[in-house]
């Protein structure tokens, strides 16, 4: 395998095994905790969220990712910003605890956000280490780190919430996790003379992160909107509700797009500079990335009753509507991981900026506005923001690699007829679950294996080039095996 696959194999490791801890997490505190104390730890999250990616990536990962020669003052300034950063974040969110808690009429919030405050004094550690091993491909290290990270995420969560501890649980086992990955990420890494104090190179630090802090916070605010318009003008539970609906809709996300992501930037850059064509890489790219997309999210829409009911229980089936709407709108975001780092690549982190300028507020206005006609009409209303935001960043992309709406639709044209074939096979699973003629476990299984057959039969029938790409990775893989099963010897 060469260092991408490699990279990619590491990062899948890395992402299935904290998806699985968070299955695991998710399954029992959803029969612990209710949906209206996971709304306030929902708020808790996005209010620290929000107010963190406003500055963090003044001198975030991405500045050293993306800088072509990388010296110890670029890191150091880096580190140093960040830290002086994440400190002031780290007060302000202590200070203004009472103000958010008044402002959304809960008194919890308050704890709640304190202790959250503490993970910034952590993260200009664990985000500078990371990046750099990011950089150079080290993902092994990286997916040990936050293996450990989601462990004690997982189990400090569960423990806090079997003797009590309601929404605070959460809050109290994220911090635990990024303790757990800070301390990872020194042992591994040991260079401390990389987080000395510097500021040698703070102006071309600051003049990347204005941009790249702009995209961030519309981008964090954006997503995380819904659950404060909510909690604000709703309850507590519509929040609860809301959230566990995204994160379910987001499931590919953590089963793909996250496993790619830490890759595609540093692979990209690296592309760019041996002067390799990206306007080919970037189709090519979507057309990879649909023919999994769409059939995982038209799969998670018709068996999302099933999906829930085992998942999370049967108290939480007012998800199901949400979940179909959301996995529809997202279909739209077929190639929403490409969009920042083929724009960083070829220096136009400003377009970037321009982008989310362009396509977040009008969206943000209409989810303000559908929050008044409550939870239902949030997530509606993802039907009409998300193919929009995904039209401009296409647009602002288009511009400069030369390709036009026909080519976009050539690159996804067999894409789509591999997801009808995929959703033939799970909706007659799913019409039979419907009927009461299965029951909900067999007909979700029953569902993936009519839909995993039928996707490989599209796969072969359009010829599409996923189906070369899986060969290959099965290939590999098996040649891989015999090197990691232990020697004779070693028995």
């Amino acid at each position: 395998m060469n260092s991408v696959q490699r990279s990619i194999l590491f990062s899948a490791a890395d992402r299935y095994g904290s998806l699985a801890l968070f299955f695991v997490a998710t399954a029992v505190l959803s029969r612990l905790l209710s949906p209206a104390e996971f709304g306030v730890y929902a708020v808790v999250s996005a209010v620290t969220a929000v107010i963190g990616a406003s500055f963090q990536e003044f001198a975030g990962g991405n500045y050293l990712i993306q800088k072509r020669e990388l010296s110890a003052e670029s890191v150091r300034s880096a580190f140093t910003i960040t830290f002086g950063i994440s400190a002031a974040i780290a007060v302000l969110l202590y200070v203004l605890a009472g103000a958010l808690s008044d402002l959304f009429a809960e008194a919890n919030l308050k704890t709640g956000i304190e202790v959250s405050a503490l993970n910034f004094l952590l993260v200009p550690f664990s985000g500078t280490i990371s990046a750099l091993l990011r950089r150079d491909m080290k993902f092994g290290t990286l997916a040990i780190c936050n293996f450990a990270a989601g462990a004690a995420v997982a189990l400090v969560s569960i423990g806090l919430a079997m003797t009590g501890f309601s929404y605070m649980a959460p809050v109290w086992g994220a911090l635990a996790g990024n303790v757990t990955l800070t301390l990872a990420l020194l042992a591994h890494h040991r260079d401390f003379g990389a987080l000395r104090p510097s500021l040698v190179e703070y102006r071309e630090v600051v003049g990347f992160g204005l941009y790249s802090s702009g995209i961030s916070v519309i981008n964090v605010f954006y997503n995380l909107a819904p659950q404060l318009f909510l909690a604000r003008i709703l309850d507590f539970a519509s929040v609860g509700l809301y959230s566990r609906a995204v994160n379910l809709t987001q499931v590919f996300d953590k089963l793909v797009t996250q496993v790619l992501t830490p890759v595609i930037m540093p692979a990209i850059v690296a592309r760019r500079r041996a002067g390799e064509d990206l306007n080919a890489v970037y189709l090519d790219s979507i057309e990879l990335l649909s023919a999994m997309h769409w059939p995982f999210l038209i799969f998670v829409a018709i068996m999302a009753r099933p999906i829930i009911a085992i998942w999370l229980g049967e108290t939480w089936l007012e998800v199901v509507p949400l979940v179909r709407l959301l996995c529809i709108a997202n279909l739209a975001f077929f190639a929403a991981c490409l969009s920042y780092p083929i724009l960083i690549a070829v220096g136009s982190v400003r377009e970037a900026l321009i982008s989310s300028l362009i396509s977040l507020p009008p969206s943000l206005l209409l989810i303000l506005g559908a929050s008044f006609f409550g939870v239902q009409a949030v997530a509606a209303s993802a039907l009409l923001t998300l193919p929009f935001q995904a039209a401009v960043a296409i647009y602002f992309i288009g511009r400069h690699l030369h390709f036009g709406p026909m080519d976009v639709l050539r690159a996804l044209t067999r894409s789509g007829l591999v997801t009808a074939a995929a959703t033939f096979g799970v909706a007659s699973c799913a019409a039979l679950t419907e009927a009461g003629m299965l029951t909900s476990l067999a007909g979700l299984v029953l569902g993936a294996c009519a839909a995993a057959l039928c996707w490989s039969l599209g796969l072969i029938l359009t010829g599409h080039p996923l189906l070369h790409h899986v060969h290959l990775a099965a290939v590999s893989l098996a040649r891989a095996a015999p090197r990691l099963r232990p020697s004779r010897s070693a028995l």
